[in-house]
């Protein structure tokens, strides 16, 4: 009832399943935002912060397929993500010795200090918007996301 009041919505909603997806969809785009606004103070779009969190907790160089498949979401345009990261001097490519097909991204000493400066304003945004939550509802929430998207595990092969 308080989405459907929320986006004024005159009629109820047509099942319980779409009542909870829009609700999903509504949800997210309101996270979203937020970080969407942290990042950019930054100069960052949340997908590139996403690629050099991939990447600085591997601790090493990894081929762009294998970021593309690591990410948060999925993203269309991955080689020019990461060339908006190359030309800020947040990461380096470099070329396979052994498969000169296979491009690896490596980041760098700046996007290091910048990923360091971003953690703790993540760590904060991340409690201001779930810590009216106890740890057992974010336990429930988790469970229950995970077993909405695991039956679009084979979507994604």
């Amino acid at each position: 009832m308080a989405l459907q009041r929320e986006l004024k919505k005159k009629r109820p909603f047509d099942s319980l399943e779409q009542e909870a997806l829009l609700n999903l969809l509504r949800t997210s785009d309101r996270v979203q935002l937020r970080f969407t606004r942290l990042f950019r103070a930054h100069g960052l779009f949340p997908a590139q912060y996403n690629i050099l969190r991939i990447l600085r907790g591997e601790g090493k160089p990894l081929p762009i397929l294998e970021i593309a498949g690591r990410m948060l979401t999925q993203v269309p345009g991955i080689t020019g993500l990461i060339d908006r990261l190359e030309r800020a001097g947040l990461v380096v490519r470099q070329r396979c010795t052994e498969d000169r097909r296979v491009i690896f991204v490596a980041i760098t000493e700046a996007a290091l200090r910048l990923l360091a400066d971003l953690d703790g304003p993540v760590l904060e945004l991340h409690r201001q918007l779930l810590c009216h939550l106890t740890p057992g509802e974010l336990k429930e929430l988790n469970r229950l996301l995970e077993k909405v998207r695991a039956p679009l595990a084979t979507d994604e092969q």
